[in-house]
């Protein structure tokens, strides 16, 4: 488990857009905040391992409400299903990075998905392990790419190498 008040892992929360609190409800729901990052590796990695494509192609609208919604459908297993069992926070709203995240992601799961499909399993298996490796990434060390390209193009650039750092931001 993460030490959620450690420098680096408050700086990688904010790149994801996350306001932070010192109240302790908060601090322990930290590691569990990559919950949802952590399903979506697990089901696409299924998907890809087993070149599953009915998964993946289920990943795609779930990942489009995850873009659209302000919560992700998964954010919904934590909040009514594991917290109760752990006794922790809510989930945040996800926040602009987020779910730039998952508009990256809609694209990357067609491509898995049509690479196999059309017969170019080493593409879908390279683009589907590489997409689990990035979701591996956050949901491991809470630092998120997607969210480091959102915040450089639309964001905080400052936000990017504390994150990396744990430094505090410039």
């Amino acid at each position: 488990m993460t030490n959620a008040t450690s420098p680096k892992i408050i700086r990688r929360l904010q790149l994801r857009g996350m306001d932070i609190s010192q109240d302790p409800a908060f601090l322990k729901m930290v590691p569990w905040s990559v919950t949802t990052f952590a399903l979506c590796g697990l089901m696409v990695g299924l998907a890809t391992a087993f070149a599953f494509t009915p998964l993946l192609w289920a990943m795609v609208p779930i990942a489009l409400l995850g873009a659209l919604m302000p919560r992700h459908p998964f954010d919904a297993i934590y909040n009514y299903g594991i917290r109760r069992l752990t006794g922790t926070a809510e989930l945040p709203k996800n926040a602009a990075p987020v779910r730039f995240t998952c508009g990256i992601a809609i694209p990357w799961i067609v491509a898995i998905a049509a690479s196999f499909e059309t017969g170019y399993s080493l593409i879908g298996t390279i683009l589907g392990f590489t997409l689990v490796g990035v979701s591996a990434l956050v949901s491991t060390t809470h630092f998120c790419i997607p969210s480091a390209i959102y915040q450089f193009l639309f964001g905080d650039r400052r936000l990017i190498v504390p994150a990396l750092t744990g430094t505090a931001p410039a």
